[in-house]
């Protein structure tokens, strides 16, 4: 980079020190990262202070690339944009104004219901003991699967962000948008065991030293949940009890653009990749309501 691109290469560093503590990428990934954002850095300038007009030409300077680079270099900037907006760097993601190749998008890593119980089990008998630490984890796992919260989202929640008797939270996500996330009465129960326990001049629901919970703290206590349960760690995330949450709602028959909105999904496009998750689900819901499925289309279905 050269000498506009000093701030950038502090973030970017910033960045994959994130990714290598919260995620544990190898080295090699951290280099591809890297490597892709430098590469928008020389074609673009800087990224920090990049709009969707300087975004928007990525596109044809990267017209002589395949397809899956131009694919793997948009998903590394789109993940740098939403860092710098959950660092307070940005208070825009000029994202959506990036390149979008014709791919077929990877599936999410998902847990099965039983496994979701399984953690719920481990965690809730340490819980039953009154000991405060476990009581915090039952309401951090509650809400993470119950709400389908971000894991930004969930470890900055203010002290009173649940309230008593309300089913619901009034939520400032990504981009800066309000959102209404359903609090179940279980996640309330949970929320209001742990409260005694939150120091009482802390301004966070779940604190942590003068600030909150962090993100790879977050991202260590759900591997150890996941651990006591008897499900690999590697396997277990706060963004995959997030994708559980998603995938199980809409195996229940919830419709997609109800989960859009309880995601934050700006896109539906983005939701959408949960209806190849459980495509079967979705056939047995048309076959059953389709009109043609019923009455004078007796008979007429969908083959799975």
């Amino acid at each position: 980079m050269g000498e506009g691109g000093l701030g950038d290469r502090a973030l970017i560093d910033r960045f994959c020190d994130m990714l290598a503590a919260e995620v544990g990428a190898s080295r090699n990934t951290l280099l591809a990262y890297r490597r892709d954002l430098e590469a928008a850095f020389e074609a673009i300038g800087s990224l920090e202070k990049a709009g969707t007009a300087e975004v928007g030409r990525l596109g044809g300077a990267w017209s002589a690339l395949a397809p899956s680079t131009v694919a793997r270099r948009s998903a590394a900037l789109r993940r740098f944009f939403g860092f710098l907006l959950d660092e307070g760097i940005r208070n825009d993601d000029p994202s959506a104004a990036l390149p979008r190749p014709s791919l077929q998008r990877p599936l999410p890593k998902v847990l099965d219901i039983g496994e979701v119980e399984a953690m719920f089990a481990a965690v809730g008998e340490r819980a039953a003991s009154g000991e405060p630490l476990a009581l915090r984890n039952l309401a951090l796992l509650e809400l993470l699967y119950g709400s389908g919260l971000r894991a930004t989202e969930l470890v900055s929640l203010p002290r009173r962000a649940v309230r008593e008797g309300q089913p619901f939270l009034m939520l400032r996500g990504k981009g800066d948008k309000e959102r209404l996330v359903p609090v179940s009465s279980r996640a309330a129960e949970a929320v209001q065991n742990w409260l005694p326990h939150v120091p009482g001049g802390s301004a966070w629901l779940f604190p942590s030293g003068k600030s909150h919970l962090s993100r790879v703290r977050l991202f260590q206590l759900v591997r150890g949940m996941a651990a006591e349960a008897g499900i690999a760690p590697h396997r277990v995330s706060p963004h995959v009890l997030r994708h559980a949450f998603a995938t199980h709602l809409l195996a229940g028959g919830a419709d997609l653009r109800v989960l859009q909105s309880l995601l934050g999904h700006a896109d539906i496009a983005t939701t959408q990749i949960y209806t190849h998750v459980d495509g079967a689900r979705l056939v047995e819901l048309v076959n059953a309501r389709h009109p043609l499925a019923t009455g004078h289309g007796k008979g007429v279905g969908v083959d799975g």
